[in-house]
């Protein structure tokens, strides 16, 4: 039997353990911390009962995925939660822009005719997401399966997220889609940089933006457990720092950067280059609160959306995007907020709730955000501090010791850059393949997004 080693376990290497196992290929996975999961795992802290994401928090790309979709991962225990509201974007004058799972009643909920541009926009990428996402998910460089739909997505990613909000007028519908490109981490007048909206925003209107039952680490479990039954096997606490930390096996597939895949092991020198020229982007400082009664959003809109993006208006966004991405903190920088126990209650004690947040920062950075993310809250939740039972910060530093393949804190393991978005992580047919027999290099997909997927 062909045997394989899979470094790493967050989801992206344990579905590709399963889909070699699948084929009757011995499998181990090797994790290098003392859990298995990566970003997708969750921690019972703050206080007894409450349940928080480590990292990803939302899923609508777990759901879109072709291939987890294959796996009847709801046979070991795996439950989407959907909350009344997908995502929700609170303005200082006390509106609040609302993306719902339906088209139309997001439509309905912007002001003007923005609603018709809204549903001009995403509703044909919405129809056609799972065509999409089979061609956006893989190499590009490569005739698709559905040239028509990935086409049509590509003139809605190509121009920059700062010229694709022209196509609304309202503060409203400008800030709800600049929001969800902010999900990028880079300077929105970029090229591509509308690419991760129109593929949330098209998720999201096709299969909702849901939350796992019990936390990310259920996606951990159910992998594991799908892979467990098919003969596979998983060691954590075993760090590789080169070949000779490896068993013997017929192929390896490294769920790390590419900076990591060229320390392990010595590739081609077109390979190395390339792996060692990879670039990190912003980081996440990332608040993690038990509040006593919830957040008093000021807006009704907040209090029932499973994510709450506090950003400001869309020059806002655009401002705190671009000093970011130039490695200036902003002293009111865009916040994402997770209310995931609004889908899934079981991960509240009584009426403290855990409440999940992360700020962008500059990649490296080594201050202290938590007051910044506190003062964004309370921006639009006055009295949120009060409510606060405890909390816990992550800074860059904690989040990279925490997961190798968050470099400088940067939690989408690289820069989205134009040409990182497109070629990951080189630019070549088969941008797998380190150029080592059997050898290849799993990296993340360009729209699986921590905080919105893991």
């Amino acid at each position: 039997m062909p045997k394989a080693v899979v470094v790493g376990s967050g989801p992206n290497g344990l579905a590709a353990a399963v889909r070699l196992a699948q084929h009757g290929v011995e499998v181990t996975v090797l994790e290098a911390a003392d859990r298995l999961g990566g970003g997708a795992r969750t921690t019972e802290k703050l206080v007894a009962g409450t349940l928080h994401d480590e990292c990803s928090a939302v899923h609508p790309t777990a759901v879109l995925s072709p291939y987890l979709r294959t796996l009847g991962l709801e046979r070991y225990g795996l439950r989407w939660r959907h909350p009344a509201v997908m995502l929700a974007h609170p303005l200082d004058d006390g509106t609040c822009a609302v993306l719902r799972r339906s088209v139309e009643e997001t439509a309905a909920g912007l002001p003007g005719g923005d609603g018709k541009r809204w549903a001009r926009v995403f509703g044909p990428l919405a129809a056609h997401v799972d065509a999409t996402a089979e061609d956006l998910l893989g190499p590009l460089l490569r005739w698709p399966a559905h040239p028509v739909h990935l086409a049509r997505f590509g003139l809605r990613a190509v121009p920059p997220a700062a010229l694709m909000r022209r196509w609304w007028r309202s503060p409203a519908a400008q800030s709800l889609f600049l929001g969800v490109a902010a999900h990028v981490m880079h300077d929105l007048r970029a090229p591509m940089t509308s690419s991760v909206a129109a593929m949330l925003i098209a998720a999201g209107h096709r299969f909702g933006w849901p939350v796992a039952e019990g936390g990310s680490q259920a996606i951990t479990d159910a992998l594991t457990g799908l892979l467990r039954d098919l003969g596979g096997r998983t060691l954590t606490g075993r760090r590789v720092e080169s070949a000779a930390d490896l068993p013997e096996a017929d192929v390896v597939l490294l769920d790390t950067s590419p900076r990591t895949a060229a320390r392990i092991f010595g590739l081609p020198a077109r390979v190395d280059r390339a792996y060692r020229r990879w670039r990190h982007g912003p980081a996440a400082f990332k608040v993690d609160f038990a509040v006593r009664g919830g957040v008093p959003w000021r807006s009704p809109a907040c209090g029932a959306a499973g994510t709450v993006h506090l950003g400001g208006g869309p020059d806002e966004v655009l401002r705190t995007a671009r000093d970011v991405h130039r490695g200036r903190m902003p002293s009111a920088p865009f916040v994402l907020v997770g209310q995931q126990y609004l889908a899934d209650p079981g991960r509240s004690a009584g009426d403290v709730h855990p409440v999940w947040s992360y700020a962008h920062v500059p990649h490296g950075y080594r201050g202290d955000a938590t007051a910044a993310v506190i003062g964004q809250i309370e921006r639009f939740a006055p009295g949120f501090a009060d409510r606060v039972v405890a909390l816990s910060a992550r800074s860059p530093a904690d989040l990279a010791r925490g997961n190798e393949n968050f470099v400088g804190g940067n939690i989408l393991t690289g820069a989205n850059d134009p040409f990182q978005l497109l070629f990951r992580p080189r630019l070549t047919p088969h941008p797998y393949d380190t150029g080592l027999p059997g050898v290849y290099c799993a990296l993340r997909p360009r729209h699986l997004v921590p905080g919105c997927t893991g």
